[in-house]
């Protein structure tokens, strides 16, 4: 199975910025288990502004865009370095790609971002995406890497999206609000009263919510690729649902 795995700001730092060991380790761990069973894995990162901020020593997301953009070119190299060296460890050569959403709009950019990739995963390499935060403005970034992730997994034809998050998946309401909120193991379709569902953002450091995995969702299903939802807190859930069993939200792609 191609499959594209999307991990947030939440998943790879705390609070402070600063780099989540633990969670790091096993997730490059996880993934390089996967891979050696076979799997064809695309990893899609965010957390490049995230470590910046970290590394940096400021002490909230920056606002401005310039100070985002240095601040992403401070935190893009060290999760970069982070991914080298943890998975070298595993024997898994990583490569970086950055993107705009200006690479999927063009013709030539796009077919040399697919002939890129597909070289890649002959040559058993582990490409790293994210999108290019150091030069990205309104007019061409793609804004999220929910919505990054799923453009990806569409024009690689990778068969799932899962998206890792700081939540366990869908829920038929806010559980951080809602102490009767119900964990929703399957999406058939997305209705309205699905996409109604949507909360806000995600965590101060990143830029991801409900409403943009869903916007994924979306995207992914119609274009006949599964995506499954899970907490990224626990890489290992990876193997469950590699081994076929009920974890998070999986959503189905629609038959063609």
């Amino acid at each position: 199975m191609r499959v594209v795995v999307k991990v947030g700001t939440s998943t790879l730092a705390h609070g402070t910025g600063c780099l989540n060991i633990r969670s790091v380790e096993e997730l490059c761990r996880v993934l390089s288990d996967l891979k050696n069973s076979g799997e064809e894995v695309i990893l899609v990162s965010s957390g490049a502004i995230g470590m910046g901020i970290g590394k940096l020593s400021l002490k909230e997301r920056p606002a401005d865009i310039p100070t985002k953009q240095a601040a992403a070119a401070v935190g893009q190299c060290e999760l970069m370095y982070t991914y080298d060296k943890l998975f070298q460890e595993y024997n898994h050569t990583v490569a970086q790609i950055l993107l705009t959403g200006s690479d999927f709009r063009h013709d030539d950019r796009y077919h040399n971002f697919q002939n890129t990739m597909r070289r890649l995963l002959e040559l058993g390499v582990l490409p790293i995406i994210n999108e290019n935060d150091t030069i990205a403005t309104e007019e061409i970034k793609v804004g999220d890497n929910d919505t990054l992730s799923a453009m990806v997994a569409v024009s690689i034809g990778a068969q799932r999206l899962i998206l890792m998050s700081d939540i366990d998946g869908l829920y038929t309401s806010d559980p951080h609000k809602e102490p009767n909120a119900k964990l929703i193991s399957e999406v058939r379709e997305l209705t309205p009263e699905i996409m109604a569902l949507a909360g806000g953002e995600g965590s101060s450091l990143g830029t991801g919510g409900m409403k943009t995995k869903l916007h994924a969702a979306k995207i992914c299903t119609e274009a006949g690729c599964e995506m499954v939802i899970l907490n990224g807190s626990s890489p290992s859930l990876l193997y469950d649902l590699f081994d076929g069993k009920t974890v998070g939200t999986t959503f189905y792609a629609k038959e063609k």
